[in-house]
């Protein structure tokens, strides 16, 4: 019995020495110099692998670089970096606009009437499958799918059951704008005052809206009558803010009935 089991063990031995001896040889066969350029590059990066720049991670946007890509894409590393990839590709310097993640939804727990008692899968994209977790089939579902998916700590749920985006921490990747299933998510410049509908109910009937979500938007048109600039129009139900017009004056959020268009 020992014998059988040293001569397994010789056998395995020597099964992993070959197997070791070729995948070194492998290695050296089919290995491919990595650019210098790539490397400096990746170095400049700051190792998110967030993907809010459109590519795999901090390499692929590495390659994407050195091949030309847009240095300014890196929400994460922001000009900082714009400014060091500028100085690696011998380019001007670039400007950047720091932007980050608003929440388009007031209907809060104690705000908008909750369908019923959800017992499905605890998601945002599961209970949307379900019908949601709200009369209002547009707003927050609340189960922080947004949050388990940013790698930079700027979000968290409220206790009114919404998430807080925490402006100091969010770098604006748009990784949870595209995790939201509802829509409600969405990026503006952080540095310039901007007018938003905090808002994605859809539904045209205003007496339903009412019944849904207190602080819903009416569609009452009453910001796109008294803006001074006629920027505003609404589109599909929701207040659109045309920001080469707006200068932030406040006349909307002054005049909207429920307080939902707001200067940021």
């Amino acid at each position: 019995m020992i014998t059988v089991l040293l001569i397994t063990a010789a056998v395995a031995a020597a099964i992993a020495l070959v197997l070791g001896l070729a995948l070194g040889v492998f290695k050296e066969i089919f290995h491919v110099e990595e650019d210098p350029l790539i490397g400096m590059i990746r170095e400049a990066l700051p190792g998110a692998n967030c993907g809010g720049c459109g590519f795999p991670g901090c390499d692929g946007y590495a390659t994407a670089v050195a091949d030309g890509a847009d240095i300014t894409k890196c929400t994460a590393g922001g000009k900082a970096t714009a400014d060091k990839l500028a100085e690696i590709m011998g380019v001007g310097a670039v400007a950047v606009t720091p932007m980050v993640s608003v929440r388009c939804c007031l209907g809060g727990n104690e705000i908008a009437v909750k369908r019923g008692h959800y017992t499905g899968l605890a998601t945002c994209r599961g209970a949307k499958i379900a019908g949601g977790t709200k009369l209002c089939s547009w707003g927050c579902i609340g189960f922080g799918d947004c949050v388990n998916v940013c790698k930079f700590g700027a979000l968290s749920m409220g206790e009114d059951g919404l998430p807080i985006v925490n402006w100091g921490l969010c770098t604006g990747c748009k990784v949870c704008v595209a995790e939201c299933p509802q829509g409600i998510l969405r990026v503006i410049p952080k540095d310039k005052k901007v007018v938003l509908a905090l808002c994605s109910n859809r539904n045209p009937v205003r007496a339903a809206i009412r019944k849904t979500c207190r602080l819903g938007c009416i569609k009452c048109g009453i910001c796109v009558k008294q803006c001074p600039e006629q920027c505003i129009v609404i589109d599909s139900g929701i207040p659109v803010v045309d920001y080469d017009k707006c200068t932030a004056c406040g006349t909307c959020e002054q005049k909207c009935p429920t307080k939902i268009m707001r200067v940021l």
